[in-house]
């Protein structure tokens, strides 16, 4: 394989709503380019980046792929990331790592909300991007429809590079408005100039004319220049368009078909010629092993460094780590230092990648894109540097999963795969019913494990809610030496979200100093069982103020008893409360369904902190425990619920946990009662033997 110097690769991630086309292009740029002989069709399930079993069956894309073209000695990296709601996050890494995005439009709808969400990844991390708009072959679509929705949304510089020739069926070529050409296509994709077609040429001049005032705008001295001239030149207009695109001052719109192959080879051209190479950027900063901030130049004269983006669990190859190298160059079978996690790793083979398929490189230099098989330590997020000039890049943040599931193993086999024993209840959590669905079935057909869905527990906790003085006294006397241990203290109650704090008042020595510890910690050992229902008690502080001891009778021991006796008496005083889980809850949706979804916020006793009219967005606070029944109160998210109606498709959620909110006593009279019966209900089930202990569990389970 080739090696490729910094500047003649371009790394592009190519994101977009849900069946927006992506996948379809890629693979259709692959075939047009060469790469490939044959070419993928997502209908068929023969496209190059979805290759797994999961994502051939639903015809979507489930996580980040890669593959890799040449076209004019320059080498094309692409990203392939999912667009639908429940994996779009996967977005976000490739985001991080590319040197442009392409945002995929539908020719048909236009831009959708997943799009609008991508966008703003593109945004987090100043990425320049170009637009594609798919599709122009199916019937209603309408290249104005996604150029007016573009505007519309992202009020951007954004303007046609090739226009369509025909429309719908009869769309068989496309006039290049950059160079003023024309072109029609073959079955293949190769294209053959022609005129310039005389009708619509009012549109394409002013099209041509918009072009010449956004390159003039992006540069003072360009603008100067046009206002002097009236125009520009193609020597001014052309050398300036990739920096005005690099400074995300210009957004160029492609016009293409996949189906038919048309434009396609006219967009490689343009990305060869205008899309940033890695080294447009200034620096990639991070910080050194001791905090301090750390930049690196992407050149190969640089010192070494690269981050991973992506890891992979291949059946075959293993644990598969996919890098980008942000500076200097890395052969093979280097070892390298992992400043993340302070381990040092053998590379081993560096490989492109092209779909599953591996293809091995000796080396590679900034700015490329390679991966390596089964690294020991390291992970998703984790930098990778010289050892004598440590650096560490910030990992990517993803959002809190937004649904979770109990999993419970269908056999004692699978119990085993799953754990040498399970001691607690454990939780598949992620950002949708289809993004856990899908973890289920490769559960199954990757590692043989079959698991069952369940609804887990909502995770209540407890608070008080006044101050109170009270004493813990430990007395025990026996035939030998006693127990002694005897505390004063003041319990009081704090803000959500400050947990919990201990404070020594002691002015002294009433109590030793080698026991007061032992005090904080029965304290925190009962709190853990709360007071009750049973959950954890949090946001509370405690004071020891006084105490007393007994210079043979009292020791650690005892004194950690008479802090759970103080905590117990405090309970009697402080008027403990429940707390319910609250996620914050932000929707992305048209302004049409903002009615319907601010009503049902409020149904749900969810609670609007504002809205956002430009951006469609709605800030909402809504309580986990939607739904509760007599086994348990459910977590669902808001998405499952309310957004299965007509606007689901078209809204978006981010959910992210926040802090408890007191349940209003009627709800928290139930919440204890259904706790209450169901340690009952477990304490018989553990010496159900007898035909009367069966009986009261049905009785209880009928309550």
């Amino acid at each position: 394989m080739k090696v490729y110097a910094t500047e003649a690769i371009r790394n592009l991630a190519v994101i977009g709503h849900g069946d927006a086309g992506k996948t379809q292009l890629i693979s259709s740029l692959l075939y047009v380019a060469g790469a490939t002989p044959r070419w993928g069709k997502v209908d068929e399930g023969t496209t190059v980046t979805d290759h797994d079993e999961d994502s051939i069956a639903r015809k979507i894309t489930l996580n980040t792929a890669l593959a890799h073209l040449e076209h004019k000695e320059t080498k094309v990296n692409l990203i392939d990331t999912p667009g639908y709601a429940a994996f779009v996050s996967h977005a976000r890494p490739a985001c991080r790592v590319a040197d442009c995005g392409v945002v995929v439009t539908d020719g048909v709808k236009g831009v959708e909300v997943q799009t609008e969400k991508v966008w703003n990844y593109a945004n987090e991390f100043m990425l320049p991007r170009l637009m594609v708009v798919t599709k122009l072959d199916k019937e209603h679509s309408d290249i104005g429809i996604a150029l007016d929705s573009a505007h519309n949304v992202f009020k951007r510089a954004i303007v046609p590079f090739t226009l369509p020739i025909g429309k719908e069926h009869n769309f068989k070529g496309i006039v290049d408005v950059v160079h003023m050409k024309a072109y029609e296509f073959d079955e293949r994709g190769k294209a053959k100039e022609i005129d310039i077609p005389t009708e619509g040429r009012d549109v394409i001049d002013k099209t041509r004319e918009r072009l010449v005032e956004l390159v003039a705008e992006s540069d003072d001295a360009l603008l100067e220049k046009y206002f002097d001239q009236g125009t520009l030149d193609d020597s001014d207009v052309l050398p300036n368009i990739g920096a005005a695109i690099a400074n995300s001052k210009l957004c160029p719109v492609f016009a293409v078909s996949t189906t038919n192959l048309v434009g396609l080879s006219t967009l490689l051209d343009h990305i060869i010629e205008f899309a940033p190479d890695p080294a447009h950027h200034d620096a990639e900063h991070g910080k050194n092993e001791k905090e301090e901030p750390e930049s690196r130049k992407y050149s190969s004269s640089e010192t070494f460094s690269a981050y991973c983006f992506r890891t992979i669990a291949d059946p075959f190859a293993g644990r598969i780590n996919v890098f980008k190298i942000f500076s200097g160059k890395v052969g093979t079978d280097a070892t390298v230092y992992n400043s993340t996690r302070g381990t040092s790793e053998r590379l081993g083979a560096l490989h492109t990648t092209q779909g599953k398929q591996l293809d091995k490189v000796p080396e590679a230099n900034a700015g490329d894109i390679i991966a390596c098989v089964k690294l020991k330590e390291t992970q998703t997020g984790d930098t990778l540097c010289d050892k004598a000039h440590p650096i560490i890049y910030d990992p990517v943040e993803y959002p809190e999963a937004a649904i979770a599931f109990a999993i419970e193993p269908k056999s004692r086999q699978d119990e085993e795969k799953i754990s040498v024993a399970i001691q607690k209840e454990f939780l598949l959590a992620g950002s949708g019913q289809v993004h856990v669905e899908s973890v289920v079935e490769k559960l199954k057909k990757r590692y043989s494990v079959e698991v069952m869905l369940h609804p887990p527990k909502v995770p209540y906790k407890e608070t008080i809610t006044q101050r109170a003085e009270v004493q813990g006294r430990h007395k025990k006397q026996t035939g030998g030496r006693g127990q002694f241990g005897d505390c004063k203290v003041i319990f009081e109650p704090l803000p959500r979200g400050e947990g919990f704090i201990f404070e020594d008042k002691i002015f002294g020595g009433s109590v030793p100093q080698q026991y007061r510890p032992a005090i904080e910690k029965g304290i925190i050992e009962a709190a853990q069982s709360g007071a009750i229902a049973g959950y954890p008690l949090v946001d509370f502080k405690v004071q020891l103020i006084d105490g007393s001891y007994h210079n043979v009778d009292s020791d650690e021991h005892s004194f950690r008893a008479a802090g759970r006796k103080a905590f117990r008496n405090a309970m009697e005083k402080v008027k403990p409360a429940l707390l319910e889980p609250i996620m914050d809850v932000e929707i992305t949706a048209p302004q049409e369904c903002s009615g319907d979804i601010m009503g049902d916020l409020n149904s749900r006793r969810g609670r609007v902190q504002g809205q956002s009219t430009g951006a469609h967005g709605r800030d909402a606070q809504l309580p986990i425990d939607i739904e509760l029944n007599h086994r348990r109160a459910r977590i669902i998210p808001y998405a499952v619920l309310a957004l299965r109606s007509g606007s689901g498709s078209a809204c978006a959620e981010n959910c992210s946990a926040s802090e408890g909110r007191r349940t209003n006593p009627r709800r928290g009279r139930r919440v204890i009662v259904m706790s209450r019966r169901r340690e009952q209900s477990v304490i018989i089930f553990r010496v159900t033997y007898s035909v009367k202990e069966i009986i009261l569990v049905r009785r209880l389970r009928k309550a």
